[in-house]
């Protein structure tokens, strides 16, 4: 292992992707946010994809040249041309628009399509809290998941992501997969070559597996007891919240991003921003979060959602990230 510091990382993971044909803006873009989930203990969506989108842009899965621009806008609505890029400088730019518009008209829908794997969604919300306002994140994802009552993949894992700011203390993080558990983590799993729970995943014959491979070769179990059919209609609604509505591809139109060759996935990210001077105004609302947050904390147990990535965090940035020899020469071969 060697501890390295966020600054070194950074340095380290632009520098490969610029190398696997990234310009400069979207190699930091990109690297900023995966050393950002590694720093908080998310290792399925930080150091680990380097590889990945490297892959993907020497295959031209990703066109590494592209620039993301504003391709129509109305009053509170934006929409955002990722043009086939890594996905990072198309929600930054989708996220500082949608700040813009809800200072402006209270609240903001900013759509990112033809669009790559955005990492963690809930990181793209950062800045909103900042700005004092609430956040609403979403993405679709290649297939991964089968309709409520379905055998075959139509739906990916579909992440739903929110930041609630707070007058003193840390925003409320919250950032949820719509399958069991996000993909990455079988990804993490087989290359480790650890299994995986049963209930995570089925094999491409539908049966349950332990199999990290099958499962990825398969499909992710949707969140919700027994059935999952709530998890599987709740990523119904964010599939057209992405898609439909912005004119992104649906999950089972994309190539997976585990493989190499493929298509150019062509996804969608929609971000929400609300600011709360526009209802019960600033003060109400901070007053009622807080109310909320001291009952939550009356039960000993009960742990504010994004305070351990936060901790994480902290400490990454004061004390750096020990990075496993292995991984590190994969960053310096990517």
């Amino acid at each position: 292992m060697t501890r390295e510091t966020l600054a070194e990382l950074r340095e380290l993971v632009a520098a490969a992707l610029e190398r696997a044909g990234a310009q400069r803006a979207m190699a930091e873009a990109t690297a900023r946010a995966l050393v950002l989930a590694e720093a908080q203990g998310l290792a399925s969506h930080g150091l680990s994809r380097v590889a990945q989108y490297a892959t993907h842009l020497r295959l031209g899965r990703v066109d590494g040249r592209a620039e993301p621009v504003v391709r129509r806008a109305k009053g509170g609505a934006v929409l955002i041309d990722a043009r086939c890029g890594l996905a990072f400088p198309a929600c930054e730019l989708a996220v500082v628009e949608a700040i813009r518009r809800a200072q402006e008209f209270g609240v903001a829908y900013a759509g990112v399509t033809d669009s790559h794997h955005a990492g963690v969604i809930v990181d793209h919300l950062r800045p909103v809290a900042a700005a004092g306002m609430v956040g609403l994140g979403f993405a679709n994802s290649p297939a991964a998941m089968p309709a409520a009552g379905g055998r075959h993949p139509i739906f990916g894992t579909n992440p739903i992501a929110a930041a609630f700011p707070r007058g003193n203390g840390d925003p409320l993080l919250i950032d949820l997969s719509l399958s069991e558990v996000a993909r990455g983590k079988l990804m993490v799993a087989a290359r480790e070559g650890r299994s995986i729970p049963l209930g995570w995943a089925l094999d491409e014959n539908g049966r349950p597996t332990t199999d990290p491979k099958a499962g990825m070769e398969g499909s992710m179990l949707p969140i919700g007891a027994v059935s999952g059919t709530k998890g599987a209609m709740l990523a119904l609604v964010v599939e057209l919240l992405v898609t439909a509505l912005i004119g992104a591809q649906f999950g089972f139109e994309a190539s997976s991003f585990f493989v190499d060759a493929g298509n150019r996935p062509r996804i969608g990210q929609a971000f929400v921003v609300i600011d709360p001077g526009a209802l019960a105004g600033r003060d109400a609302y901070l007053d009622r979060l807080e109310v909320l947050v001291k009952e939550m904390l009356t039960d000993a147990d009960v742990r504010l959602p994004g305070a351990r990535r936060e901790a994480l965090r902290r400490r990454a940035e004061r004390d750096g990230i020990d990075v496993s020899d292995a991984l590190l020469a994969s960053l310096r071969a990517a």
